[in-house]
């Protein structure tokens, strides 16, 4: 038997989790309704979950808010908040394959990478979060012998957490860990295109120990129930991954409600530039492809604007259409698939239409193109679109799939200046062997992560986030918790 058969055994035999989870409890949306989780590798409905709205969104503000002012978790000490979230990064880790399977089912993604990278990258968030929660230290301020003066840290309160389809695990753990660490109450919205991990998440957190209230799950659509955590004056934080549009409007949302602290993590066009100088065509071939392939592209930091200097512009794109090849979509429960099935229909015709859009307006097609293939699969191959211009629509707008725009340039500086000509400014990559151009080059790029001789390293040590449009906040290291908590000062008379 071979390992394809038993991961679609495994699939057939899962329990598959369907219900909201409010205050400790698995329920069913208080209207009843639903809407279906759909495999959009095979298109077959893996099963229906609870659609949730106001309701619910009044009722899980509400668990969330009592569990806060009683302090069953505010007022545990930090070691014991500790204890909890490494007994629940544990439980993670001993159901990685179960995770997995449910991120590979609802979304597309190759079931190699799910077990490889997000089933344990979760694990590892929530665990780096709660070992730092116990060694961060408040401050007292240097004033005179007359007086005491203290800057303390203290939770936020209620922090709704409204996470992508591309990543759900993942982007929920860099929400939830430092969000729980420093004391907060968290309801969670998973996407409606990818509900069932995030569900798996709360059994999983009620096993750790997790007090009832403080963390909820709410599956169902932005416009219902992300709205009304969006709008509902009882939730301190509002904290988004996702897309510009989006984020923008959750800014307006907290703008018109509460106030309440709102940071959102958004779209990116990112710039992935090679230089004339770069010392290793080769790797830096295979790394493109990574970047435009890795999850069918459908990755906020993904390298979709490759900017090549024309000295080695046509050798580097012969060795990249190599390594293309070497991505090819298939079925997501193959374990040595690279890449899966887009999200959705609705996600896959977006894609088919900018990769026309693209043509039409001149592009040359180097690689891919529209799908050719029938059947229920949303498979995309990758495609690239090169003799593009900085003014192209396919190097202006994020696509979220696996299509590549090349762009040409001559000497460093005019690929800044391309690269930093965008609405957005999420990430960027440079290839050089000059260190004074890595340098130069990376302080001049206006992005939140710079990646030099590499594509997408980093961990959890390192903030994730970006300028301009790609949003405010970030995600992950020390920074992230600043996010979560209030900063008072007393000041002590003596």
């Amino acid at each position: 038997m071979t390992d394809t058969t038993l991961w679609h055994q495994r699939a057939q035999s899962l329990t598959l989790p369907s219900q909201a989870f409010i205050d400790g409890r698995f329920v069913d949306a208080a209207s009843g309704e639903t809407f279906e989780s759909i495999n959009p590798a095979t298109g077959d409905v893996l099963t229906t979950v609870a659609s949730c709205g106001v309701a619910d969104a009044d009722a899980a503000v509400a668990a969330a808010r009592n569990a806060f002012e009683d302090r069953r978790w505010a007022g545990q000490a930090p070691a014991a908040r500790k204890a909890v979230l490494l007994k629940f990064a544990e439980l993670i880790e001993a159901h990685r394959d179960e995770l997995a399977l449910l991120e590979s089912l609802d979304m597309g993604k190759p079931i190699r990478d799910a077990l490889s990278y997000d089933a344990p990258a979760t694990a590892r968030a929530i665990a780096w979060h709660a070992e730092a929660v116990d060694k961060l230290y408040d401050e007292v301020a240097p004033v005179g012998d007359d007086a005491l003066a203290l800057i303390t840290r203290e939770p936020l309160g209620v922090v709704a957490a409204i996470v992508p389809w591309n990543f759900p695990l993942v982007m929920a753990a860099w929400k939830l860990g430092p969000a729980l660490a420093t004391g907060n109450s968290v309801i969670l919205k998973p996407s409606e295109k990818s509900p069932l991990s995030a569900l798996k998440l709360a059994e999983l957190a009620k096993q750790a120990g997790l007090p009832d209230g403080v963390f909820n799950v709410l599956p169902g659509f932005g416009h219902t129930v992300g709205e009304a955590l969006a709008m509902h004056m009882d939730v301190d934080c509002i904290t988004f991954t996702g897309s510009t549009a989006v984020g923008k409007h959750l800014l307006e949302c907290a703008g018109k409600s509460n106030m309440k602290r709102a940071f959102m993590e958004c779209g990116g066009k990112s710039a992935h530039i090679v230089c004339a100088d770069c010392e290793d065509l080769d790797k830096a071939a295979a790394t493109a492809a990574a970047a435009i392939c890795y999850n069918q592209g459908e990755v906020c930091t993904a390298g979709s604007r490759l900017l090549v200097d024309n000295a080695i512009k046509g050798a580097f794109l012969d060795k990249l259409v190599a390594q293309l090849a070497q991505w090819q979509p298939s079925d997501p429960l193959h374990p040595d698939t690279p890449m899966g099935a887009m999200v959705d229909r609705m996600q896959y015709d977006r894609v088919c239409q900018y990769i026309d859009l693209g043509l039409s307006e001149g592009a040359t097609l180097l690689a891919g193109g529209p799908p050719k293939g029938e059947g229920p699969g949303l498979f995309i191959p990758p495609t690239i679109l090169s003799d593009m211009t900085p003014e192209h629509t396919l190097a202006r707008e994020e696509i979220f799939g696996p299509v590549l725009s090349v762009i040409g340039f001559d000497g460093l500086e005019e690929a800044i200046r391309i690269a930093n000509d965008s609405d957005y400014g999420l990430a960027a990559g440079l290839w050089t062997g000059n260190i004074a151009n890595a340098i130069r080059g990376s302080r001049a790029l206006r992005a939140g992560t710079v990646f030099v001789n590499n594509w997408d390293g980093g961990d959890m040590t390192m903030p994730f986030g970006g300028y301009k449009q790609s949003g405010n906040g970030r995600d992950k290291s020390l920074h992230a918790m600043e996010k979560y908590t209030e900063l008072k000062s007393t000041w002590i008379e003596l």
